[in-house]
């Protein structure tokens, strides 16, 4: 398993270098450059010219790439356009936020999709998977702006039940205990709206795997050996059946960093998808493609994760 995870992480090298490229040439190809969002009318061109030269914005593109290339190696991700604050610094001060938020939806989507894949598996073509099936294809399809306003209409609005934005309750000294749900208050929302297309998906690969499983030769075993349905279900079916689920526990790690952007808008959490946001309407480019960067090793990351965890769900994968 060792060798498996180093020749996988070697393997990451190249593809990590790709992902740079890309980054950085598709940032080149967008209109405007940091040159044009410091301009102003004020400051004598010849002192712009003589910025320009500074940041090596005269300097060819592939010497800006490899320069680009050989700080992020050492650590620096560059600095704000309009502040000049260090991009690494910006995003570890939002990076707790967003960690909290993503977290607490991937743990409710699976909490929730693989319990209700199970029960609508159990019930085919019964009223109970009927409807879980239409509210699973409701949850894919819902776009989450649409659905975070329907949720701070109804809860936040109309019943009161949850605030409408922010991480906490800014004005209170809390401790302890209250502290806890004030935080839990204000996540609830936003988690919904993050975690509600994962547990659709989650649901319906767990019930459709499930469904497959069942018809195999050692469920029909098991049955016959006399073993109780419990153990039948939980103990041999479902273990077999998560492998398609898996790969939605990697996949889901980047997918909900990138769905946080639109969800962190709408509730003003303080945490990198605003930030993205913010960076993209103030065209922060060194922003923008940290962020790009950090997303694509998400991905990577949450792939070698993947792969990991079929060895777990399934003896019979071995990795030499």
């Amino acid at each position: 398993m060792a060798s498996y995870i180093i020749r996988r992480l070697l393997q990451a090298v190249p593809i990590i270098i790709g992902i740079t490229l890309l980054t950085f040439f598709i940032m080149q190809l967008a209109p405007g450059n940091p040159m044009q969002t410091m301009i102003n009318p004020k400051i004598p061109l010849s002192e712009m010219q003589k910025v320009q030269e500074e940041l090596g914005f005269n300097k060819p593109v592939i010497y800006q790439y490899f320069n680009w290339l050989k700080e992020i190696l050492q650590g620096n991700l560059g600095y704000t356009i309009k502040t000049g604050q260090p991009v690494t610094q910006l995003i570890m001060e939002r990076l707790p936020a967003t960690l909290l938020l993503t977290c607490t939806a991937f743990l409710l989507s699976f909490v929730i999709g693989i319990p209700l894949g199970v029960y609508s598996a159990l019930h085919r073509n019964k009223t109970p998977d009927y409807v879980l099936t239409v509210v699973s294809l409701v949850g894919i399809s819902i776009p989450s702006f649409f659905f975070g306003l329907g949720l701070i209409f109804l809860f936040a609005l109309k019943l009161g039940w949850f605030p409408t934005s922010g991480m906490k309750t800014i004005g209170k000294d809390l401790t302890g205990i209250a502290l806890f749900i004030d935080y839990a208050r204000h996540i609830m929302l936003p988690a919904a709206v993050l975690a509600l297309p994962t547990v659709a998906v989650v649901m319906r690969f767990t019930r459709s795997s499930l469904l497959e499983v069942f018809s195999l030769d050692f469920i029909r075993t098991a049955h016959a050996k006399g073993l109780s349905k419990r153990v039948v279900i939980f103990k041999h079916a479902l273990r077999n059946a998560l492998i398609p689920v898996i790969t939605i526990f990697g996949l889901s790690i980047p997918f909900l960093f990138g769905g946080a952007y639109i969800t962190e808008h709408i509730f003003n959490w303080p945490g990198m998808g605003s930030l993205g946001i913010s960076a993209i309407v103030g065209r922060e480019y060194p922003v923008i493609m940290a962020l790009n960067l950090f997303t694509s090793i998400l991905v990577l990351l949450g792939n070698l994760i993947a792969d990991i965890s079929y060895a777990w769900a399934d003896p019979r994968i071995r990795y030499s």
